[in-house]
């Protein structure tokens, strides 16, 4: 019985995770402006989005680029930050590696609506014009510490020799870093920037705060805007649909690589 109740639990998770996702890409298969009204299969809504033919398509592929772009530079630079804080907190000893990995800590605990708030006020006090500085300042801010502990276990497994026995050998520590951490670090980095890139793709509390009045949107804040309005825009469907496609055959890819590699390591 417990077996048979953990498995119910289970797949009664896994139906309220995903059964949105699939209803909306069933839904995004039929011409209907109302989710949950089919009026027959149609890909009229993905022939919209991709030809550009949709109502309100300007602003909305806007966001969509916005998006991708705050995401790939916030991503970028919450990797380097990330990897160099990781390297540092691993060096640290006592007490000061536990202070700091606590305030490590602090962002991802903190609700967003506070961490909004509190950069809002501080560009504001700062006089910083809100734009698309303001957004990928505070994306950066927030994705840094995710990129953190995705390096720090990579850290903690590496040989802690090989870094001093690249230094013996002539390297500098330049070298050293490059030739010797990087590599033994690289699938942490990868999950971070990742997970980053993720974390920044679905924010929307952080970025309504520090977008500023100029007419910036995010996918996010569109939605947000488009669904005070009274309703969604039916293209967005698809492109959901789509979102959810690529991501899932990136973490596919990128799963098998890593049991690839894993199994490679095991032979040897």
């Amino acid at each position: 019985m417990g077996k048979f109740f953990a498995r119910l639990y289970l797949w009664v998770l896994l139906i309220l995770l995903y059964a949105p996702l699939v209803f909306i890409a069933v839904f995004s298969f039929t011409e209907s402006k109302v989710l949950g009204s089919w009026e027959g299969f149609s890909t009229h809504l993905y022939r919209n989005l991709l030809t550009g033919q949709m109502q309100g398509n300007a602003s909305l592929l806007a966001a969509v680029e916005n998006t991708v772009l705050i995401a790939l530079v916030a991503a970028a630079f919450s990797t380097l930050l990330g990897t160099v804080a990781a390297i540092g907190i691993h060096n640290l000893k006592g007490r000061k590696k536990k202070a700091v990995s606590f305030l490590n800590n602090i962002p991802m605990i903190n609700p967003d609506i506070i961490t909004g708030v509190s950069l809002f006020l501080l560009f504001v006090f700062l006089h910083i014009s809100q734009g698309y500085v303001t957004v990928i300042l505070a994306h950066i801010t927030f994705c840094t510490p995710y990129v953190v502990l995705s390096v720090l276990p990579k850290l903690q497994q590496m040989n802690p020799n090989i870094y001093e026995a690249a230094l013996d050998l002539g390297a500098t520590p330049s070298q050293a870093l490059w030739k010797v951490l990087v590599p033994e670090l690289r699938p942490g980095m990868v999950s971070g920037f990742i997970l980053a890139f993720t974390m920044s793709l679905d924010d929307f509390a952080v970025t309504f705060f520090t977008r500023g009045t100029i007419g910036l949107d995010t996918l996010s804040t569109y939605i947000y805007t488009d669904a005070r309005k009274g309703g969604l825009t039916p293209e967005l469907r698809p492109l959901m649909t789509l979102i959810f496609l690529v991501i899932l055959i990136l973490l596919v890819i990128i799963n098998l690589r890593q049991d690839r590699l894993q199994k490679q390591n095991e032979n040897r």
